[in-house]
This record gives C-alpha cells, sequence and structure tokens, in this order.
C-alpha cells in the first residue's frame, strides 16, 4: 500500500485551508462592497433591509475566515514525528481507512489515496487515543483494528 507522507498530508491540509482563506477573504469584501453601495430610495426600507443582508453576509464570511486562520495555526503546531501511540499528528491506516489526526477536515486525497483528517477532538479520534498497533476498537457499531501507526 504507498501511503502520502505526513509532510505532504499537511501540504494538502494547508492548501485546503488557505483555499477556504481566501475564498471567505474575498466573499467578505464582496458583501461589504454591496453592502456600501447600495443606493439609498424612496423606499427606506428595501435599502436598510439590504444593507442588513449585506453585513450578515459579511459576517457570516468574517466567522469562517477567522476559523480557517485558527484551523491554520493550529495546523501548524502539529508534531508529525513517528510515534508508536495514537496522538496528535499520528498517521493511522486502519482495516477500513487512513487516518490523519489533526484539524478537522474530514476526507481529502492525496496522491490518490482518501486520508480521513480528523480532530484531535472529535469522538473517533479519542476512541483511539493512546492505542497501539494491533489494538482493536469499537466505533459506532463499527470494529477496527489499527494495523499501522507512523
Amino acid at each position: 500500500m504507498n501511503i502520502p507522507s505526513k509532510e505532504s498530508i499537511l501540504q494538502a491540509c494547508r492548501d485546503m485551508l488557505l483555499d477556504r482563506i481566501a475564498h471567505a477573504e474575498k466573499a467578505m469584501n464582496a458583501a461589504q462592497e454591496s453592502s456600501n453601495s447600495e443606493d439609498k430610495s424612496s423606499a427606506g426600507d428595501k435599502y436598510e433591509t439590504s444593507r442588513a443582508m449585506g453585513q450578515l453576509d459579511r459576517n457570516m464570511n468574517a466567522k469562517q475566515l477567522f476559523q480557517a486562520q485558527h484551523e491554520l495555526q493550529e495546523l501548524h503546531k502539529i508534531d508529525i514525528q513517528p510515534t508508536q501511540n495514537i496522538r496528535s499528528g499520528a498517521l493511522l491506516i486502519c482495516n477500513t481507512d487512513i487516518y490523519f489526526i489533526a484539524i478537522g477536515l474530514g476526507p481529502i486525497t492525496v496522491h490518490n489515496k482518501k486520508i480521513i483528517v480528523l480532530s484531535s477532538k472529535s469522538p473517533l479520534a479519542l476512541a483511539m487515543w493512546g492505542k497501539r498497533i494491533g489494538d482493536n476498537f469499537t466505533f459506532n457499531q463499527r470494529k477496527l483494528l489499527i494495523k499501522s501507526v507512523l
């Protein structure tokens, strides 16, 4: 089985987050511009409603931007040194999937391999925490076997 390196997985995560940041910044700026450029008309309520909606969009995108920036900061803290135990920075090969414990991005594809990127606080990561190669555990009625930890 040809498993991507932790470095390439981290880079794919970084790229995804940088894309989210760029998209959120662009959407936030567009919402702000739209809100600012709305002309005041004789129908004052329509003007106020449009401005309020633009501000809501801007705030939603600002929240997404903040979240992506925070996740990028957390990603930079991940220690990818080899490990025997499941912890943050561990890459696990199980009987069903490949998992990378880092931040909660979900499934990503790296070198044509599906990697599930989990937050260290996710229920699945917590169920795996401290386990070692050869350990079995059950999560959501699925029996998982840890075949390898990198």
